[in-house]
């Protein structure tokens, strides 16, 4: 198979109509490495925004609090039109997500900024939080194609992981604000995190000693939902603490010693290799060839935590390479790679009106598994196959691809130059053989969506 139609299947989000692949991996890098146009030409949620949102959120839920009964139905009504518009939130950074991935030359950057977002995983646990839920994935996507210690301080001092992973609620144990108002104590949430997700793995060498101690560290950074990071010394832990044997800190706290233990983590052996790994199970196949793992956690290594060159180690290996598609798209993915398939861009996503994202895409991808950036736990989305092939899930991709065409208005006139296209060399001859056999054009077209070769990746 050629690098370009691989790469388009392995790397991005499929073939689309009059979109060449990519020929070769230098030009990916070339494309990753230049200016980010989507993201100019459709920009998302700023942190600032969100926290003005959350600030007029707060507002409105203190007016039903502080009205007589006179004003008390003006008041609801206000805070329930503010609920829907926070739930509009989400739709919004769908939608734009949607149309970034079908617009992208070859999807990699927006593929990064998925696998990323993922990586550094938050979840918006109130309606206030919605806004910074989404203006947390904006904040990462500068920083994915430079140096991992960059990404991960804007990652962890963002006000949504430290309001997701209660580090909002943390403080010293023998801090100025416990001698003087003890009950609230020590949160180890974030830490641990950091060590066992972000950065060294849950194989990684470290005990709880060093979660404890890097917790301790960790006190005095303060957020909340109208209110950007903050430092607070009051509320961290006086003297020094010791991480994977090196010591931090001191008296007066700072903020600079956190930026140290957190650089630190970032170009530890262990980060090298968990950050390769899964990198190259997300890309790749469930059980990657330890050879393309080593490669990637030595590019990491000697860069000095430079994310380039281990993404041109991802494009360029023989191991990543090899035309077999082991793994299941997540149903985001399978959702943008069939409207890519069918010929839409960005600037046709961005014209649907509420009623079409919730039919196209945030109730079909909720039916398959995925509700937009609501996920179980601070680990993200699973990337085992059988977490997303159950009988149901498979259903709904089949409704999906059953409905994608009448909703859309499209009548394509050969569904067997869409299964060509769609699949190219992936086009199997059974379903080569039932395309031209289906009823209708649009089972035609259904059979290609829903097929196993499409589902792959």
């Amino acid at each position: 198979m050629e690098f370009s139609q691989l790469a388009q299947v392995r790397f991005g989000f499929g073939p689309a109509p009059g979109k060449p692949g990519p020929a070769d991996a230098g030009t990916m890098l070339a494309t990753l490495a230049g200016p980010d146009d989507l993201a100019a030409r459709w920009p998302g949620m700023t942190t600032e925004q969100a926290l003005a949102e959350g600030r007029a959120f707060q507002e409105a839920r203190k007016a039903t609090r502080n009205v007589g009964p006179a004003g008390a139905e003006a008041a609801e009504a206000a805070l329930t039109a503010k609920k829907r518009h926070m739930g509009g939130l989400l739709r919004d950074n769908l939608q734009l997500s949607l149309a970034r991935a079908v617009e992208a030359p070859d999807g990699f950057r927006e593929r990064l900024w998925a696998f990323w977002r993922d990586h550094f995983t938050v979840l918006a646990k109130r309606r206030q939080d919605v806004g910074l839920s989404c203006a947390h994935g904006e904040a990462l996507r500068p920083h994915i194609t430079g140096n991992f210690k960059t990404l991960l301080r804007v990652a962890e001092t963002h006000p949504m992981m430290l309001i997701y992973l209660d580090q909002t609620f943390s403080i010293g144990p023998n801090s100025r604000r416990a001698q003087k108002r003890p009950g609230r104590g020590l949160n180890e949430n974030l830490a641990r995190e950091v060590m066992e997700l972000h950065t060294l793995g849950v194989g990684g060498r470290y005990s709880q000693a060093d979660v404890r101690q890097l917790a301790e560290l960790f006190t005095g950074m303060q957020a909340d939902s109208g209110e950007d990071f903050t430092f607070a010394p009051n509320l961290a832990e006086p003297g020094a603490e010791t991480v994977l044997g090196k010591s931090y800190g001191g008296d007066p706290a700072r903020l600079e010693d956190i930026h140290a233990v957190l650089d630190a983590l970032a170009l530890h052996p262990d980060t090298a290799r968990h950050l390769a790994w899964k990198l190259a199970v997300h890309f790749v196949a469930p059980d990657p060839d330890p050879a393309l793992v080593n490669a990637m956690a030595e590019a990491y290594a000697a860069a000095g935590g430079e994310l380039m060159p281990v993404y041109r180690v991802l494009l360029t290996h023989p191991a990543a390479l090899r035309p077999q598609f082991a793994k299941v798209r997540q149903p985001f993915d399978h959702v943008a790679t069939g409207l890519r398939a069918l010929g839409l861009d960005g600037a046709a996503v961005m014209a649907w009106d509420e009623r079409m994202i919730r039919a196209l895409a945030l109730a079909p991808m909720r039916a398959m598994g995925q509700s937009w950036l609501v996920t179980d736990g601070p680990d993200g989305w699973p990337e085992a196959e059988a977490e997303w092939i159950s009988a149901q899930q498979l259903a709904a991709r089949i409704n999906w691809a059953m409905r994608v065409q009448t909703l859309l208005g499209l009548r394509l006139a050969d569904p067997m130059a869409f299964a060509e296209a769609a699949l190219g060399p992936r086009l199997s001859p059974a379903l080569a053989q039932a395309v031209p056999r289906a009823e209708t054009r649009a089972e035609a077209v259904a059979l290609v969506l829903a097929s196993v070769e499409f589902t792959r990746r």
